[in-house]
């Protein structure tokens, strides 16, 4: 147990020895490790939340709307934009960010005797949202250069029966795309499978998490365009990532009002604050300038993957992932990626230790901070080399 919890406290027996998560949050010149967009909302955007704001505060002694419907408006407005996908208000849902919104969906679809499965190397939290809802989480590998192993994925889907089956696109922490065909074929698969602890008739619910899908290359479809074909579908987003709204925690899922009524039932009271709803309205009137830098972020990604193959570590020349998304997974061979993190954050730059052995994750910044980790990583993979 944490030696600042004592060890008087009833804390349940399978939480025993576990740590909060959560990235480092440290005071550096060059932060680059939690996938944020670096750049700040313009002056206008600040005056519009700040407006709106401003304009609800005089009702904050009254409980929002809790099925905070003009923000499902809005939220399907954006997705006939940026996907092309007609939704109604009914299909989609808001919280406290994609990781309330997971953590609903487990709430609802996971429990004891139930199974989520995802395709790891994936996303940390996950089997955390499993712990906390008494759900077992399993994973079916994927391919090495980290694409979905489809065959394998069927396989586990057949053998585990799950209730929940987890993929990503881009998949974090690689960065890789989900192709569209891979996951046709799960749909397919899941819309007849009987689900382990559940009545007869029930199947498997597929949410495919796309926080970071507006950093995806031009022409290619978001998952939300097969809502309309599979009702057992759900598609998770975020405004925190592309959308540079990170600290207002705001994240979305787009489903069948089924799904959507199945999330409805395990939501906390009130759970969306007047203020964050404000301010994501705010937001969302100035879709253009929230976006304005996605294009420039994905060049930046594209450049710096080309400059990591340039380096090498002892030797051999750095791997680095395919990425879709707005950070790079590099290394491949990393034998002390450690050393190499604090050689890193010695010289002001913080990156993520995370994924498989060998590999470290780092996320775009302006174009100063991305020069800053050039010269940072340069130096440090020197130093190691000597």
């Amino acid at each position: 147990m944490s030696e600042s919890i004592p060890a008087s406290l009833p804390l349940r027996n399978d939480l025993i020895g576990e740590e909060p998560y959560g990235a480092p949050q440290l005071d550096v010149p060059v932060c680059l490790n939690v996938n944020e967009n670096p750049y700040a909302p313009d002056p206008a955007v600040c005056d519009s939340i700040a407006a709106r704001v401003r304009e609800i505060a005089p009702t904050l002694n009254r409980y929002p709307d809790r099925e905070h419907v003009a923000l499902r408006q809005a939220f399907a407005a954006y997705l006939k934009r940026e996907s092309g996908v007609e939704l109604s208000v009914d299909q989609l849902w808001g919280a406290n960010g994609s990781n309330e919104i997971m953590l609903q969906v487990f709430q609802a679809f996971g429990g004891p005797g139930r199974i989520a499965l995802g395709c790891d190397p994936t996303y940390s939290m996950y089997p955390e949202y499993a712990r906390d809802t008494f759900t077992t989480w399993q994973v079916a590998h994927r391919n090495e250069d980290f694409t979905l192993n489809v065959e394998r994925t069927i396989a586990a889907i057949g053998e585990l029966h799950p209730s929940i089956v987890l993929l990503t696109s881009p998949n974090n922490p690689t960065g890789t795309p989900l192709d569209m065909g891979d996951l046709k074929r799960i749909l397919d698969v899941c819309a007849t499978m009987p689900v382990a602890g559940a009545g007869e008739g029930v199947h498997p619910v597929v949410v495919v998490d796309e926080a970071y899908i507006e950093f995806r290359n031009p022409g290619t479809p978001s998952a939300a365009t097969l809502i309309a074909e599979h009702s057992n579908l759900a598609v998770s987003r975020t405004m925190s990532k592309a959308f540079a709204f990170a600290g207002a925690r705001v994240g979305y899922m787009a489903a069948s009002k089924g799904i959507i009524d199945c999330l409805r039932i395990v939501r906390m009271p009130y759970h969306l604050s007047a203020v964050t709803q404000a301010a994501a309205l705010a937001a969302f009137e100035h879709t253009d300038e929230q976006l304005s830098r996605v294009d420039h972020l994905r060049e930046t990604r594209e450049r710096t993957a080309a400059w990591l193959k340039t380096q090498t570590y002892k030797g051999q020349p750095l791997d680095v992932a395919e990425s879709a998304s707005n950070f790079l997974m590099f290394g491949g061979h990393f034998d002390d990626r450690d050393r190499v993190f604090r050689e890193l954050l010695d010289r002001g730059v913080l990156i993520r230790v995370v994924g498989p052995d060998g590999w470290m994750r780092v996320c775009m910044g302006t174009d100063e901070e991305m020069a800053r980790f050039r010269e940072a990583l340069a130096e440090v993979l020197r130093i190691v080399e000597a």
